[in-house]
């Protein structure tokens, strides 16, 4: 090999693939069934996810084989454009509440979706840049600086479910990197010492207290604000072992669980396929998660490792809130399930994820 040159591994990751494809395969088959309700068969849900699905393996397919090096070298721009479609978002009106969605007619993405995923670049590339062996207390101010901008935009929309999620690739990676754990620890009193001043200064919805207050309090609270959750708790429940049969869900047929299409998908799996179907499914999330650690274990490059931990930590985080606030663990932040839950932008975003982790795969080797 010359020098600079990158050798490649294995043409092809087909497992890591094959379990995306699993996901959002098994994603589609939970919306048709959510679309078949006594209120009417409303097949745009599948339909258009379908149609995304193929769009986001094109997408899959691009970043997959974009050398890594021009991800790095891109990874100012793309940070750079994660930020102005955040502030664009912000200058828009609100839709359902929050200020999250830029539409085309018809057609709209949500841009904090794809800033997870430029905090994650720019991340990777400022972390293979130190210097020092481990972050310095300079670097670490640094990288907040990077975290805290993308961070605020999205909080401020409000979307508290992605704002956990960016929390977490940032602690995650600057814990994969050396982060003394007297920073971090500093890190995480900051972090309260905002949300408190958030919960003050009003940046927190009167409807986003009502879902915390729902979780910590459920007794006390009335039944109209806890109504997500209990719909929700009943439909898994009802499941059993076995469920009680595809497309035969008493809780999906009669819509009874809100916003089931999106961040309710779960409670489908659960109802239909039971307790065995709902282990299936977070096996093959397992899996997902298994190989993506791999990878980044497996790599040579600082920057590859970076970028498949930080991709882990995103698809890990997603899971963990969204099935936990289905199952009444965690209190609900409204947060698609990577390749089952409605949603382009959302399918675009996992198939981008899925698609650094083939490209640091097939150059695990510098």
């Amino acid at each position: 090999m010359t020098p600079g040159e990158t050798r490649l591994s294995t043409p092809h990751n087909w497992y890591l693939l094959g379990l995306a494809l699993a996901l959002a395969v098994g994603g589609l088959a939970l919306l048709y069934s959510a679309s078949q309700t006594t209120a009417g068969n409303d097949a745009a849900y599948w339909q258009f996810q379908l149609i995304w699905l193929f769009v986001a393996l094109i997408a899959y397919a691009v970043i997959g084989f974009v050398p890594v090096r021009l991800v790095e070298q891109a990874s100012w721009p793309l940070y750079g454009l994660s930020l102005v479609l955040l502030v664009v978002v912000l200058a828009l009106p609100p839709i359902g509440g929050a200020r999250s969605w830029i539409r085309f007619g018809s057609v709209g993405f949500q841009p904090s979706e794809f800033a997870k995923l430029g905090l994650i670049v720019m991340l990777a590339a400022s972390l293979s840049e130190m210097k020092h062996a481990l972050p310095t207390i300079q670097d670490v101010i640094r990288l907040c600086g990077v975290v805290v901008l993308p961070l605020v935009l999205v909080f401020t929309q409000p979307d508290i479910g992605t704002s956990i999620v960016m929390v977490a690739i940032a602690a995650g990676m600057f814990l994969v990197a050396g982060v003394s754990g007297r920073h971090l620890a500093a890190l995480v009193v900051i972090c309260l010492v905002l949300i408190a001043a958030a919960f003050q200064l009003g940046v927190i919805k009167e409807y986003q207290l009502d879902r915390l207050r729902a979780f910590i309090d459920r007794e006390n609270t009335p039944s109209d604000v806890r109504y997500n959750l209990d719909q929700a708790e009943i439909a898994v429940g009802s499941g059993g072992l076995f469920g009680q049969g595809y497309l035969h869900g008493r809780q999906t047929t009669l819509d009874y669980v809100p916003e089931q299409h999106t961040d309710f998908i779960f409670t489908v799996a659960g109802e239909e396929f039971g307790f065995v179907g709902a282990v299936f499914v977070l096996s093959l999330y397992a899996l997902l998660l298994w190989r993506s650690i791999r990878i980044a274990f497996l790599s040579k490059d600082p920057f590859g490792t970076y970028l498949a931990t930080g991709v882990a930590i995103m698809f890990a985080v997603q899971m963990f809130v969204n099935i936990g606030m289905v199952i009444g663990i965690m209190p609900i932040t409204g947060i698609p399930l990577p390749f089952l839950s409605y949603g382009g932008s959302s399918m675009l975003a996992s198939c981008f994820g899925v698609g650094i982790l083939l490209n640091v795969h097939m150059r695990r080797f510098k």
